[in-house]
């Protein structure tokens, strides 16, 4: 039975919208990156500007009636400053303040507190300067250590796009066991015992889709099918069937117009010069004397 839809044998209870990895390209993505943008986008993070409420009702203080609790998070605004340093959860809130008693409020933006400091990662023995705010050395100190932050929290928590590459580079350094140590082996068994059962959480290709945009997967998904599927020009394609054609047709001179190698033909112009040469030569009448070979400018001039 034929469908309007493809997704019609399987609706359900409605009509499903299409997202971003339904269509085109994005329908390509492999399941390790769908994993990580379910665990950046759709993960509900951490409460960070507002003291979540365990009770499920409490008692309204201007009527005194009992009514449900609910924990509604605030709206956040990620600038692209907070994706160039480690805010630590929090971000931009709008709302409204009331600054005097009989005026109407007015709208108004929280900021918060930032500050440029030094990182040190263990794994990666390297020291970073980036831009953090109080909670994030408090986060630091409490994970202890810098690596064990960025590890131990998700990435609906982390929020930032340095904090994620920072995440990805050092999963990749874990999954190959610490390459900057390799000078002080003792030290590099210590850390890769001490770090690496956060690899239990991931496998490798995970690790390698992890933390790119969706616009950085796209790009990472189409330089892989060009890998794999190499573009051939055309002009290599036909010279290849006209070398044959004139082998076929027992041409002597055609023999020494093959080639091997037909992506280093591609980009060498001497050689595709001198393939053209040779094939106009044998087009050419035999007698020198013909005024067709006095304008062919591909033909040798006649000696005197």
């Amino acid at each position: 039975m034929a469908h309007a839809t493809p997704q019609g044998p399987q609706l359900l209870h409605g009509w499903r919208k299409l997202n971003r990895f339904d269509r085109r390209l994005g329908a390509q993505l492999p399941e390790a990156y769908k994993k990580f943008w379910r665990e950046w986008k759709h993960t509900t993070p951490t409460a960070v500007h507002y003291v979540p409420k365990t009770e499920p009702f409490e008692c309204d203080e201007v009527s005194g009636g009992v009514k449900p609790v609910q924990n509604i998070p605030l709206p956040l605004i990620d600038t692209p400053e907070s994706h160039e340093g480690i805010w630590g959860g929090e971000a931009i809130i709008k709302g409204f303040q009331k600054r005097q008693r009989l005026k109407r409020r007015v709208p108004h933006f929280w900021f918060p507190t930032l500050r440029r400091s030094v990182v040190h990662s263990r794994v990666l023995n390297e020291y970073y300067s980036v831009v953090v705010t109080d909670r994030t050395i408090d986060q630091i100190h409490d994970c202890h250590g810098f690596d064990h932050y960025l590890l131990k929290n998700l990435a609906c928590d982390l929020r930032s796009l340095l904090a994620l590459k920072f995440k990805r580079k050092i999963l990749l350094n874990l999954l190959h066991g610490c390459p900057n140590w390799e000078k002080n082996p003792t030290e590099q068994t210590r850390i890769l015992k001490e770090y690496k059962c956060y690899l239990d959480s991931y496998t490798p290709e995970e690790i390698d889709w992890y933390g790119h945009t969706y616009a950085e997967a796209l790009r990472k998904l189409m330089l892989q099918i060009r890998a794999e599927n190499p573009v051939v020009p055309h002009k290599v394609e036909f010279r290849s069937k006209l070398i044959e054609q004139l082998k076929n047709a027992g041409i002597r001179e055609a023999g020494g117009n093959h080639i091997s190698d037909e992506k280093t033909a591609a980009k060498d112009d001497n050689n595709e010069n001198a393939d053209i040469e040779r094939l106009t030569k044998l087009e050419a009448p035999s007698s020198t004397s013909s005024w067709l070979s006095k304008i062919n400018p591909f033909g040798k001039k006649q000696e005197t």
